[in-house]
């Protein structure tokens, strides 16, 4: 891998995510779950603007002809993300939560899946073999950080929630694929240009969809946005900065390599844990850390 940018463009997104991460939990005290997905889109909506208007003068380019391709892939990376939100959250009402979140962690592998059979991105032997690493590392963090019974795992590893779980996984996988196939459409050499015009017409989208569901199902949830605007506009910043790494790094490389350097997303919310809230580490979170770290560097150096 000669370009390196987008590992460093995935890493900024990850530990951007993380911090972004808390101001949300904040607000879902206050707000319910989609609106504050809207919160998330809606206040990095003028950032986003901002940072396409830019671009679009430093290289002194006109926005390029829209086709019903590029919007259709917009519009179903759009949805994937804000479906596969849904679900993971839907996950928290079942009593055996903790193996649908397991199952939902396989996304990176799951977007290689996808990638491969879907999309006909091709990856190699060793791509594949980092992605598991990488992939079982988190799993095992997740399986350490919830309390599971032995009935669930020797007589439950399939059921409902497993199922749940997966379609969020999977619906995360054909976000990510369908923004690259998207910023691609446009054949552009400069990468960062194509990128934010998707990134712009993704959140657009979102913020209709999900504006016009709140306006019509959950209308007292907007004076608590307004009331929350300075929480509000972090995650605003913070979540435009995120996606602006994400949907660059996902032009610049297959979806399926973001994804897998990604996880180290949980590496960072852990060291969060640890360094300010003096939260102890297990052993077996430890045990996963390593796997992330070294499927990572496996998939840096190896892929």
């Amino acid at each position: 891998m000669e370009n390196w940018g987008w590992v460093y463009l995935t890493l900024m997104a990850a530990a951007v995510q993380s911090v972004r991460t808390g101001g949300q939990k904040y607000l879902t005290r206050h707000m319910s779950t989609f609106a504050v997905s809207l919160v998330r889109f809606v206040y990095g909506l003028p950032f986003v603007v901002a940072y396409f208007v830019f671009l679009l003068y430093a290289y002194g380019r006109e926005i390029p002809e829209i086709t019903l391709y590029f919007l259709s892939f917009c519009l179903l990376g759009g949805l994937g993300q804000i479906l596969a939100t849904a679900l993971l959250i839907y996950l928290f009402s079942f009593r055996n939560f903790a193996v649908g979140t397991t199952y939902a962690r396989t996304e990176a592998f799951l977007t290689a899946v996808a990638g491969a059979f879907i999309f006909g991105e091709v990856i190699s032997l060793q791509g594949w073999l980092a992605i598991t690493i990488s992939v079982t590392g988190v799993i095992i963090i997740t399986v350490v950080k919830t309390t599971i019974d032995n009935d669930n795992w020797v007589t439950r590893l399939w059921n409902k929630s497993a199922a749940v779980g997966l379609a969020s996984g999977l619906g995360f996988a054909l976000a990510s694929l369908s923004i690259r196939e998207a910023a691609l459409s446009f054949g552009d050499d400069t990468v960062l240009f194509p990128a934010a015009l998707t990134l712009l017409t993704t959140i657009l989208m979102q913020s209709a969809i999900l504006g016009l569901y709140i306006v019509v199902r959950e209308r007292q949830q907007i004076t608590i946005m307004l009331r929350e605007w300075k929480v509000g506009t972090f995650v605003g910043i913070t979540s435009a900065l995120g996606s602006i790494g994400w949907f660059t790094a996902f032009t610049l490389q297959k979806a399926s390599f973001v994804k897998a350097v990604g996880q180290i997303e949980f590496i960072f919310t852990l060291a969060i844990s640890i360094l300010f809230f003096r939260e102890r580490t297990s052993p077996g979170e430890l045990c996963g850390m390593l796997l992330v770290v070294a499927g990572i560097v496996y998939l840096l150096v190896a892929a």
